[in-house]
């Protein structure tokens, strides 16, 4: 892009608009994860809706290709692309809560923790991921899951109303009697349809949860897992637990004698009476005793930024993932296998629950296809260092390869990893993907939002 465009932009622009030569260039093409080194030929920063109609406009009249950035936490960086035009929604993080309705509207670039704390204010709280960094907009497009999940399903089923700008430059709401095919699409099917600048969402009566994490030694990892594979689906929807492969980091909770072990474990999460946890997890015991085992009560903020400092900014992150109905004997001697291999103390595999709540949901109600899923399984190599980076990927994709036979076929589409092909897209949807593939269509007929885990728009008819 010549300084000619650059500056004819800026002068359309409210938002700062940064360009390769600019100080602050460094700093606006840095994301989340750290193996993402791809440059833009701008980002435009959106101080508002009227800056992103404007900004989409301007890409297209130019033929230039834009991105959409807005917590930034794209495992495979698809909020950058080289040479294209990123709009970066970070400047609009605002969150208003109407606690009479116990709804919440969130601009399209807020965090999750600007979303649970504004709620928290009122004791209110909606599902919403497991790192208060994470972006609102990239979360609910893809569906997102989290700790409220089993209780009251994904993040897209709490989702009520959007405010889109549209590949035209139009500006549109979408609802349930307002562009209601959108609206369907929206709910899981990624940034593909436009660019939503404002979110509302349903909240539910959340304040103080109780948590607890528990880990076991990797000798027993065989019969924890079986253990947890048959416990949890039938456990109360007030409760929560997602599984993991890690190594213990040094530090609170975790007494220094376990610092540095590869350990499995459950993170808890309670929605029932607090005074019952301790009784509600006495059955931790059953596949072994625990090598450590941590409850108490918690605001619920405090649950979602509770890995915010182990996991910031700047680091090395490759992922892959799927959605599994079942973990089967083969399944668990693979997790073992790679539990034993972690590359890395920060790398882990995550398997969270969307069953309960989520799995309720009528299978065509939403573009989200894996209602059948009782988990959605992350394998995640992690490392402040970039010489790990090959390692990192070769791990996670060999434990990926290992671990897939035994998967549903598809992944929660947030989990795509770099250079995955599109028929792990096409998988993602299921038989959904046709119907998503017409919505695409009629909102954008000629794909000017691409740079996403793409759905082709169906030819015109």
């Amino acid at each position: 892009m010549d300084g000619t465009t650059l500056e004819t932009m800026r002068s359309r622009l409210r938002g700062p608009v940064i360009g390769p030569d600019d100080q602050e260039y460094g700093q606006a093409r840095t994301v989340y994860n750290a193996m993402i080194d791809k440059k833009p030929g701008a980002v435009v920063k959106c101080h508002d809706t009227a800056d992103v109609m404007a900004a989409v406009d301007f890409v297209r009249e130019n033929g230039l290709t834009i991105a959409v950035r807005g917590g930034g936490h794209s495992g495979p960086g698809l909020c950058l692309a080289d040479d294209a035009v990123t709009l970066d929604l970070s400047p609009m993080r605002g969150v208003r809560v109407d606690p009479a309705t116990q709804t919440a509207q969130a601009d399209g670039g807020a965090q999750l923790g600007d979303l649970d704390h504004a709620a928290h204010a009122f004791g209110l709280a909606t599902p919403a991921g497991i790192m208060s960094t994470t972006g609102v907009g990239g979360l609910t497009l893809g569906g997102g899951h989290g700790y409220l999940t089993r209780k009251y399903g994904l993040t897209a089923d709490n989702l009520v109303s959007a405010d889109v700008v549209l590949a035209d430059g139009t500006f549109v709401p979408a609802n349930a009697s307002e562009h209601a095919d959108l609206f369907w699409a929206l709910r899981g099917g990624g940034g593909n349809f436009g660019i939503v600048t404002s979110f509302d969402f349903e909240l539910h009566p959340v304040d103080t949860v109780g948590v607890g994490i528990t880990l076991w030694p990797l000798d027993r990892f065989h019969d924890v897992m079986r253990w947890y594979r048959e416990f949890l689906p039938q456990a109360p929807d007030d409760l929560y637990g997602f599984f993991a492969s890690l190594t213990v980091p040094p530090g609170p909770p975790f007494p220094e004698e376990i610092h540095g072990q590869k350990m499995c474990g459950v993170v808890w999460s309670s929605t029932a009476d607090l005074d019952a946890l301790e009784e509600t997890l006495a059955v931790v015991a059953e596949p072994g005793a625990p090598a450590f085992h941590f409850t108490s009560p918690m605001p619920y903020p405090a649950l979602q930024s509770m890995f915010d400092e182990l996991l910031p900014t700047g680091l090395q992150w490759y992922w892959r993932g799927d959605f599994f109905d079942d973990i089967t004997d083969a399944a668990v001697d693979v997790h073992a296998t790679f539990a034993e291999n972690l590359p890395t103390g920060l790398s882990t595999m995550h398997l969270y629950p969307v069953d309960g709540a989520a799995g309720r949901v009528g299978p065509d109600e939403t573009a989200w296809a894996y209602r059948d899923a009782r988990w959605s399984g992350v394998i995640a190599g992690i490392d402040p260092d970039p010489a790990n980076a090959p390692a990192l990927r070769d791990w996670a994709v060999a434990y990926w390869e290992a671990l897939h036979p035994h998967s549903m076929g598809g992944s929660y589409v947030n989990f795509i990893g770099a250079g995955e092909s599109q028929d792990r897209v096409k998988a993602t949807y299921r038989g959904h993907y046709d119907r998503l593939s017409e919505v695409k269509r009629v909102y954008d007929p000629h794909n000017l939002f691409h740079a996403n885990q793409n759905i082709e728009p169906a030819p015109p008819h």
